[in-house]
């Protein structure tokens, strides 16, 4: 059972000491007043959070020249991109060690979030009371791109309304934006990921997660005004720590009934194709060296995501855990109706849940299939072609939310990457994606045949890979400019293949909008506003990507009966590595071996903190009390991964490197004095 576990409300006996990942516009400051005797003023958290970075997942600026610091495996499909046959940066690392030897990332983006403003009342105002569900959700999401681009118009920042709550807040975020990145240094793979998919989500660990990148600005390198320091004393054990980063989603304010298809439906439905994509993935890289070069950032993806969503789902069978919820649940239902209930929202918002997810279990399956890009570079690309020929010339409020304008300028840094795209890894993709839909649907559904185009799913992919002309990024640049004229005479294959998929795409996209989404965003918004009037914001939304605040002790923990310390060191890395020599995953570098004496072996390496993180806290920076950065996490231990939908810190933890192992490593294995000193310097 899940000990321990209480979900949000503070009426279901208060929220467990650490819980929370917190808007920066409102901090837990009772909450940490009273249990740690800190106060985090409005300039400490200003600082934090302008000197964090949404880099896809989390980062943070540790320099006054534009340094970036941030997880191996949050900057690996960057490595990888910038590797060749010939020079494999995921295996050998990178070290630049002159401004003028740091590689230009190809497609990868730096946001840091700026200011906040609540916006709610304007998004509100845009739904009326005789709406319905869906047209309500529809004019909200319109007035949401309208926020936006005013912002953007007036500030040149880029602006995103962020729907916190399931709807019953919506904020204004601001950003800065920098498209001018570059790769500084990466230790090896073999260190970043010691131990392997044996380890993953395990402690105790011994991985060198960490790889540094470089902001410029206007081809000079970016001078912030706000950058973390570094902490040369590092942290102890019991002291409170604080996480800045980009929790990618929760679904923790989720109903019972919601849970439940969560539980039976989507869940399982996922791992299912996870284990098929794994093992298909294992045997295409198992084909020869070339092929191990181009599918293993892809296959240690797919291991990730099945061994996370493997702990979702064992968290989700767990009676204990809707047990709690339901009682959660029925004290809500009994609380009083608050004040400010709109008669636009549903009066049972709990049963409108309910038939949401009973219409969403009819064609879930067919939604997530049809609607996937089969993990296929070229299908992405050629269907972003289609849908800008389609929505470009709409009004920005009426598009699609990924192609409204203000989202444009990130869109075309995708879409015009020269990064590599790679044949055989592609007709893999496609073919195992062809294969899926003919498997699931039966080779004789109409969608199955449409996609199959009478050949056998190897040859389709065959033909749609090879024939493709979209590896061309003045191919990508031409077809966007002459609009739909271009895409409807087109005879590139893949083009042909994403515009006869994508009127089901759409349709199913638009069902799941009005029946099940909007429906689910009245109601969680009417269920929002029962916990506003009972609680106030002293509790905290879901995830929802963007920037929060955690906190917690560095503290071990209890299992099995036995003793976890919080800290690893040097020196139990090099243990594990004799205990499990030659097996898989547990390699070293061979200069980790021939520099071992070199090493201060007490040296902490990895550490536990009981702070609330989840999927996209990676590369967050582990602060002190003073803002100073002590280690970046990389990982959650396996007890932590109900935390997508609860919390519990009994023995769930949140993993980091410890800043201490990363200066040890630069200065005395990778011979990066110059980094160093930028890295500690005052």
């Amino acid at each position: 059972a899940v000990e321990g576990l209480v979900l949000i409300l503070l009426a279901a006996g208060g929220l467990p000491a650490d819980e929370g990942m917190w808007l920066l516009n409102n901090p837990p400051d009772k909450l940490l007043q009273e249990r740690y005797g800190f106060e985090p003023t409005p300039g400490w958290l200003e600082h934090l959070q302008k000197s964090c970075v949404r880099i896809g997942a989390s980062g943070s600026l540790v320099s006054g020249d534009g340094l970036l610091l941030t997880n191996h495996h949050v900057g690996s499909d960057q490595l990888f991109k910038l590797s060749t046959a010939e020079r494999d940066l995921l295996a050998e690392g990178f070290y630049a060690r002159t401004r003028g030897e740091e590689l230009k990332c190809p497609d990868l983006e730096v946001r840091v979030l700026w200011s906040i403003e609540d916006v709610t009342e304007r998004i509100n105002a845009a739904a009326t009371p005789e709406m319905s569900p869906a047209d309500a959700y529809t004019a909200r999401r319109k007035a949401m791109t309208r926020v936006e681009q005013e912002s953007k118009d007036a500030t040149g920042l880029e602006c995103e309304v962020v729907t916190l709550y399931h709807g019953a807040r919506y904020h204004l975020y601001r950003y800065k934006s920098y498209k001018d990145v570059r790769l500084v240094m990466a230790p090896e793979k073999t260190a970043a990921f010691f131990g392997g998919d044996t380890d993953n989500f395990e402690y105790p660990r011994f991985d060198l997660d960490f790889c540094f990148f470089r902001v410029y600005e206007d081809g000079r390198p970016l001078h912030p005004e706000h950058y973390l320091r570094c902490s040369q004393a590092g942290a102890a054990d019991g002291e409170l720590a604080f996480v800045l980063g980009h929790p990618g989603r929760t679904r923790r304010l989720l109903t019972v009934e919601h849970l439940k298809f969560l539980r039976d439906v989507e869940v399982p439905t996922f791992l299912r194709y996870l284990w098929r994509r794994e093992v298909q993935l294992a045997t295409f890289c198992n084909r020869g060296p070339e092929n191990a070069r181009i599918g293993e950032d892809s296959f240690f993806s797919v291991q990730n995501s099945r061994k996370a969503r493997t702990g979702v789902l064992a968290g989700l069978l767990d009676p204990e855990l809707f047990r709690r919820k339901g009682e959660e649940e029925r004290r809500l239902q009994a609380a009083p109706t608050s004040p400010g209930d709109s008669a636009t929202q549903p009066a049972d918002p709990w049963a409108d849940i309910a038939t949401a997810v009973k219409t969403e279990q009819e064609f879930h399956v067919r939604y997530q299939l049809v609607g996937r890009t089969f993990g296929s570079e070229l299908y992405s690309i050629a269907r972003d072609l289609v849908r800008l020929a389609e929505e470009l010339p709409k009004a920005s409020p009426d598009r699609l939310r990924e192609y409204r304008d203000s989202e444009l300028d990130s869109l075309y840094l995708q879409l015009y990457s020269p990064a590599p795209i790679y044949e055989a890894l592609e007709t893999n993709a496609v073919a195992s994606g062809l294969s899926n839909l003919a498997e699931t649907f039966g080779a004789g559904d109409p969608t199955a045949v449409t996609a199959l185009g009478g050949l056998p799913p190897a040859e389709r992919a065959e033909q749609l890979v090879r024939g493709c002309t979209l590896q061309d990024v003045e191919t990508r640049k031409r077809l966007v400019k002459e609009g739909r004229p271009a895409i409807e005479s087109s005879t590139d294959p893949m083009i042909q293949f994403a515009r006869a998929m994508d009127p089901e795409a759409r349709a199913l996209r638009k069902r799941f909008e009005d029946e099940v989404e909007g429906v689910q965003r009245a109601a969680y918004a009417r269920i929002g506003a029962a916990r506003f009037a009972a609680y106030g914001e002293s509790v905290y939304p879901d995830a929802t990507g963007t920037l929060r605040l955690a906190f917690g002790p560095i503290k071990g923990y209890t299992e099995a009966g036995r003793t976890v310390p919080a800290f690893t060191t040097l020196e139990g890395m090099y243990d594990r590595w004799k205990e499990r020599r030659g097996q898989p995953g547990f390699e070293l570098p061979q200069r980790w071996v021939d520099l071992k004496s070199k090493l201060d072996l007490s040296v902490q390496l990895n550490f536990v903190l009981k702070a609330d993180i989840i999927g996209g806290n990676s590369g967050s920076p582990v602060v002190n009390a003073k803002g100073e950065i002590v280690g970046l996490i990389f990982d959650g231990n396996l007890q932590s991964l109900i935390w997508d939908i609860a919390y519990d810190d009994v023995q769930g933890r949140a993993l980091a490197v410890d800043i201490r192992a990363i200066i040890e490593a630069l200065r005395k294995v990778y011979n990066a004095g110059a980094l160093t000193d930028e890295l500690v310097g005052d």
